[in-house]
């Protein structure tokens, strides 16, 4: 008779990856408009999450190794005065619906015979390049260097209201003339 035998086991041992927030800075500080909220740092949370499952099927020696690795990644952590996440998606959203806007207006005018309304769409550029010059500075974290931006942003803000005060006038201008010879 042949002896009968345990099936062969396999066993995996998953080393336990531990961080704490006061010995490694996940949370830092963002623009958040007056109140007291923290916000991890996207890419920091990514990386320690891809290196919490990539050390789960490390052997245990490895694993020990991998797991100070997270300590280099506070190199990741952004300065203080970077915009949170839900800020870059009302500055993006906001650059995204002046566009909308910009076309929607040009198409009206087309459309309508009005061609008071392109101006209008025309008067719209020089605030769009004002937010771009915005977007770009908070881009690069408010740069000293940079900040020839914020006074290129304000004189096109400037110029853009001027615009678009001009474009209103022509579209009243002419509102006034086609209900006139009406």
């Amino acid at each position: 008779m042949a002896s009968t035998m345990p099936p062969p086991t396999l066993s995996l041992s998953l080393p336990s990856l531990s961080v704490h927030a006061s010995s490694l800075p996940l949370l830092s500080k963002r623009e958040n408009h007056g109140s007291n909220i923290h916000f991890p740092s996207l890419a920091l949370v990514s990386a320690t999450a891809s290196i919490a499952l990539a050390t789960a099927a490390l052997p245990p020696a490895a694993a020990a190794a991998a797991s100070s690795f997270p300590l280099a990644l506070s190199a990741l952590q952004e300065p203080s005065n970077a915009l949170s996440l839900p800020t870059w998606a009302i500055h993006v959203s906001s650059v995204v619906e002046w566009i909308a806007a910009m076309a929607l207006v040009w198409q009206y005018g087309e459309k309508s015979g009005h061609t008071a309304w392109k101006g209008l769409s025309w008067g719209m550029v020089p605030l769009l390049g004002g937010a771009l010059c915005a977007c770009t500075w908070h881009f690069f974290y408010n740069s000293e260097s940079l900040e020839i931006l914020v006074a290129i942003q304000g004189a096109l803000t400037t110029i853009g209201n001027i615009t678009m005060l001009i474009a209103a006038f022509r579209i009243f201008k002419a509102s006034q003339e086609s209900s006139n010879s009406s």
